[in-house]
């Protein structure tokens, strides 16, 4: 792992860390002091302090410091979360973010703006303000503390009242952009290194030493009042390569044990490095060999990084020896301390981190490994052999769990995005001066990493605009006879293969009338058209459209509810309002799962290709031979279903066979009929995205390969039903479209 490498992990924990201190800063203000929220935010601060130190961000540093220290009086209850000092913290949040995003940007520490600077200055400053009233911290008496030391020793105990770190890098540390010394600088920041001993034994002769790799190890007193996780913590980086021992102050003696058993191929110097560090005396070390202390040592380990409750299988020691170096073998040492490593590794939950990109290329991959074996199983039937197209299935099938596995891998659930928007509504709520409160659900609900992430500044918007336009001022909701606090919603769920994801709010709702006035006034309907109120809303989304009586720093200027559409289109999605006058307003958003492979059902008109998304087919009819030659619907079952002649949407001049099939596809509650040719079944669907030339061509969403190499377009279903729903004609494209089909078609073959 190289240094980029690494500090890319850093970035992004630092990011993960300052998200998970934003939301605990959010839920504490309904309960200031719950101690394990209190606890998130100050660990969250630490870890971030702890690994800047380690990559000598001091900056960084020296500002966490001085916010982790207000943190720690609040931890003892010395200060208490108000309103104002939650406001701050999520100020040094955003700071620290801002901090984040310019070292990922490649930019030094040293070169931020001036800005940037004050901001910093003036935070500390208020910080500081929670540290000036502080009480000076009592300091147990040297005497007192003496009078136990004797009693300590005799109950086997050590008298030493620091911290000792056995630390062997590995040999990788050099390499991977880690520099020993830092590890001291950034211990100084809580606590003080008393005293240093270098392990030399493991260099090597001159003319075989690799000046890139590590050779040294250190013996470390630390005088600290850090727990176990604060020291632990800072070998974050180097735990996997290194042996890092740690022992508490006043541990028992067969923890010293323990480490000299590990350590045994290092010989007499290393309990002399003890003893220089004043971890162990003399007398200790002679209490040390008797025979009591000698069979406990069987059982009682040192603490080990990343495993509190570790512990260390080393032989009992052999009564009378002078020398630990006697007193087992290498081999137990190392089975010792892989035990230890294996029980670290066990409470990782199993879980790594995997660089977005090469999911990324392990989806094309598998798109491409679906299209090669489509056309294995072509060539299969094609071949009439039995066992071959036995084992083309199986291949297909295969495939299909590869797929859906590695689909898989991409899907993320949504709670995490919305509860982004705590923050959001927070902090606008009180710039309006509005009580208003975010309400989540369906946060458990899954989809596309790569959705997710484009469809936070939609909903950026939705939830804004809700908020300044949709909920009333407090005095006027309880006039109407509401609670003064207003309602912003969150909620998602699955249907028919795709996601909904709503924003509504508990408001005053949308206005025909009004909206209908404005566009008049602009020209986007003229005076005494008929148009039902859904129609009416949708030219809320027309670009530069606002019924905003005054411009704000929010809305206002007829900007975000045209992107927001745009964006969600991009995504191959849709957007519908619905309001009621006096009871508020639903944005209801419709996203596929996924953008990248589909289950489709290929169907043909004449000798063209076309896939419809499997979720959203109900079932397959066929066509009534007679009476349906100038209509476009027909009785399914009692109910007007209305269908489109694909033959005649693309103007496809071939002769349509003697019978005729009926795809019947809903979507978002509307349900039509498209008419083909042949039914030519299930398949797996790579999704291609269309050329700008045609990425505007109705009735189309994307392309997709088949496995004899021909190309077959996917069907936009909204996009088609929206067709029937506003009574477009249907009979055919225009010709500037139809030419861009056919081109396209041609092209691709």
């Amino acid at each position: 792992m190289n240094l980029d490498s690494i500090i890319g992990t850093f970035l992004a924990e630092s990011r993960e860390l300052l998200q998970q201190m934003e939301d605990a800063l959010l839920q504490i203000e309904q309960s200031p002091d719950d101690p394990e929220l209190i606890n998130a935010i100050f660990r969250a601060a630490h870890t971030i302090k702890g690994s800047s130190g380690l990559f000598g961000y001091d900056a960084i540093v020296a500002f966490t410091h001085v916010a982790e220290s207000v943190l720690d009086r609040v931890r003892a209850g010395e200060v208490r979360f108000d309103s104002e000092l939650i406001a701050l913290m999520l100020q040094v949040g955003d700071h620290l973010g801002g901090l984040i995003d310019w070292l990922a940007d490649g930019h030094d520490l040293a070169d931020v703006s001036v800005e940037t600077r004050a901001t910093d200055a003036e935070l500390i400053t208020c910080l500081k303000r929670y540290l000036e009233e502080a009480p000076t911290a009592a300091t147990a008496p040297q005497a007192a503390e003496s009078d136990h030391t004797e009693a300590r020793t005799a109950s086997g105990e050590t008298a030493s009242h620091h911290w000792h770190l056995s630390l062997r890098f590995g040999a990788d540390t050099l390499r991977s952009g880690m520099d020993p010394t830092s590890f001291l600088r950034y211990m100084a920041t809580f606590g003080t290194v008393a005293h240093v001993e270098p392990v030399l034994e493991h260099l090597p002769a001159l003319d075989k030493l690799d000046p890139e790799a590590c050779y040294i190890g250190l013996e470390l007193a630390f005088v600290s009042d850090a727990d176990q996780a604060t020291i632990d913590g800072t070998f974050e980086f180097v735990r996997d390569e290194s042996s890092i021992e740690i022992i508490p102050p006043h541990s028992p003696l067969t923890a010293f044990a323990s480490l000299l058993q590990l350590r045994q191929d290092e010989g007499d110097e290393q309990l002399q490095r003890l003893l220089r560090c004043g971890s162990l005396t003399e007398a200790e070390w002679l209490q040390l060999q008797t025979p009591a202390v000698v069979a406990e040592s069987d059982t009682t380990s040192m603490s080990t990084f990343g495993s509190d409750d570790a512990k260390s299988d080393f032989p009992t020691l052999a009564a009378g020896n002078t020398s630990p170096a006697s007193v087992a073998t290498t081999d137990n040492a190392k089975a010792a301390k892989a035990g230890k490593e294996a029980q670290r590794g066990g409470g990782d939950s199993n879980l790594i981190r995997v660089d977005a990109a090469k999911l990324d290329q392990l989806i094309n991959l598998v798109g491409e490994l679906i299209i090669a074996g489509a056309n294995t199983r072509m060539l299969a039937q094609r071949s009439g052999m039995l066992e071959m197209n036995e084992s083309a299935e199986t291949l297909s099938r295969l495939v299909e769990e590869v797929r859906d596995s590695a689909l898989t891998l991409r899907m993320v659930q949504i709670g995490a995005t919305f509860n982004r928007f705590q923050r959001v509504v927070r902090d606008v709520s009180k710039e309006l001066g509005k009580d208003i409160v975010l309400q989540v659900s369906g946060g458990e609900t899954e989809l596309d990493k790569t959705v997710v992430e484009k469809i936070g500044d939609p909903l950026t918007h939705l939830v804004r605009n809700a908020m300044d336009h949709g909920i009333e001022p407090a005095e006027q909701r309880l006039a109407n006879g509401k609670s003064a606090q207003g309602v912003v919603r969150l909620n998602a769920y699955h249907e028919a293969g795709g996601i909904v994801i709503e924003v509504s709010d508990d408001g005053g709702g949308l206005n025909p009338q009004k909206i209908m006035a404005k566009a008049v006034q602009r020209g986007l309907a003229s005076e005494g058209q008929p148009l039902s109120d859904k129609e009416i809303f949708n030219l809320i989304f027309e670009p530069g459209f606002s019924t905003a009586d005054q411009i704000s720093n929010l809305s206002g200027r007829g900007v975000g509810m045209d992107v927001v559409k745009r964006n969600i289109t991009a995504l191959r999605g849709t957007v519908e309002l619905d309001s009621k006058l006096g009871q508020g307003t639903c944005v209801r958003i419709r996203l596929p799962l996924t953008l990248a492979i589909i289950d489709g059902f290929l169907i043909s008109v004449g000798q063209a290709s076309y896939v419809v998304p499997l979720d959203m087919v109900e079932e397959c009819i066929e066509l009534p031979g007679k009476g349906l030659e100038n209509q476009e619907f027909l009785d399914l079952r009692g109910d007007v279903l209305p269908f489109i002649r694909l033959r005649q949407l693309f103007a496809d001049d071939s002769t349509p066979p003697r019978r005729e099939n009926v795809v019947v596809v809903r979507y978002a509650g509307i349900r039509a009929g498209l008419v083909v040719d042949q039914l030519l079944g299930e398949f797996q669907t790579v999704i291609k995205p269309l050329g700008k030339v045609f990425a505007q061509v109705p009735a189309l969403s994307g392309f997709t390969i088949l496995g004899s190499g021909a190309v077959a377009l996917i069907l936009d279903i909204p996009g088609l039903l929206a067709q029937v729903t506003h009574n477009d004609n249907r009979a055919g494209l225009a010709s500037s479209q139809l030419n861009q089909v056919n081109h396209l078609r041609s092209n691709a073959q």
